[in-house]
């Protein structure tokens, strides 16, 4: 990490900071024109979801459109740079996840530190992903799974989103953690990849719970756990992969994002509406039925979980040699 933790942390924290006059007045005027929300994945994914669902609530909440764009591409790091790149006025905002901590260790050279040029605004959910594998497969637990990965090293196709996503660190560190061989095969985004995990195109896939419950549910792909620490209300017959392997753990995030030096009163007025949103009961169910967990809480907090995951995931990333493409 080129930015040192308290310096990001002291960044984050300061979007409060404004005078209180000040942030009363612009605040007042927030937004006073259509919101533009970024999202560095194809739709369909997990990140969209989020994207749509806290996009529709800030549109009722705030009384302006947040209209979401899929700018798709390079691990999500196009859609970050025309955000960093963007006027730092709070209508152009991003759709921060694990990718972006994953980027800072995967990428050796990007045209921007995005611990250092993208204010952390709002936490918004944490969700394990799914370890699913088409019905084809001779394996209905996570052991049964291992025993027959070992038994046909490197004949076993493991799509992900695309090179560096969330999908494929938890992949690895399946892969590390259980020392099975398996062939990566990325994709571009989580939707075409699931596609052909049904399709039988792909064994195993780690998506996101809240864009594969349904099919779970419906029957269409095997589930054979959970990533996260602890099983899901969502599906909570679903064990941990960490019951299998201890100490596995591979939960996304999402939040909010801005340019470095957006105002701090439309940061606080963002904020608020955010938490509001995970605290509205309808919002909430909607969350929960999807297998994700709220992240309230103010911009500094979310800004020490991405930097808690850009160390964690960067040691990953190291062990298994991953390269950017």
């Amino acid at each position: 990490m080129n930015l040192p933790r308290r310096k990001f942390f002291q960044l984050a924290a300061g979007a409060f900071a404004a005078p209180v006059i000040a942030r009363h007045a612009v605040a007042d005027a927030y937004p006073s024109r259509p919101v533009h929300l970024l999202s560095g994945f194809a739709p369909a994914g997990g990140n969209d979801i989020i994207a749509r669902l806290m996009g529709q609530w800030l549109t009722e909440r705030l009384g302006q459109t947040f209209v979401v764009e899929n700018r798709p591409g390079a691990g999500t790091n196009i859609a970050a740079e025309v955000v960093i790149n963007s006027p730092p006025d709070g209508y152009t905002l991003f759709v921060t996840n694990l990718s972006n901590a994953i980027n800072a260790t995967l990428y050796e050279k990007l045209n921007f530190d995005f611990m250092r040029d993208m204010l952390p605004v709002a936490g918004i959910a944490q969700a394990p992903a799914v370890f699913a594998i088409n019905a084809s497969v001779p394996a209905k637990t996570v052991t049964e799974f291992i025993v027959h990965a070992k038994a046909n090293p490197g004949r076993i196709n493991m799509g992900s989103a695309g090179v560096g996503s969330t999908g494929h660190l938890a992949g690895e560190l399946f892969k590390m953690m259980a020392g099975v061989n398996l062939i990566h095969v990325p994709y571009r985004g989580n939707a075409p990849a699931l596609t052909d995990l049904m399709a039988g195109q792909i064994e195993v896939l780690f998506p996101s719970l809240g864009s594969s419950i349904e099919y779970v549910k419906a029957g269409k792909l095997r589930a054979l756990a959970v990533t996260g620490a602890t099983r899901s209300d969502a599906v909570p017959d679903l064990p941990t992969v960490a019951e299998t392997l201890p100490g596995y753990q591979a939960a996304s995030f999402y939040g909010i994002g801005a340019p470095r030096n957006t105002p701090a009163e439309v940061v606080e007025v963002l904020n608020k509406a955010v938490n509001a949103g995970l605290a509205d009961p309808k919002l909430k169910t909607r969350l929960d039925d999807l297998g994700y967990v709220p992240l309230p809480g103010e911009p500094a907090t979310f800004g020490k979980l991405i930097a808690d995951e850009t160390e964690k995931w960067g040691k990953v990333i190291r062990f298994s040699g991953i390269k950017a493409q």
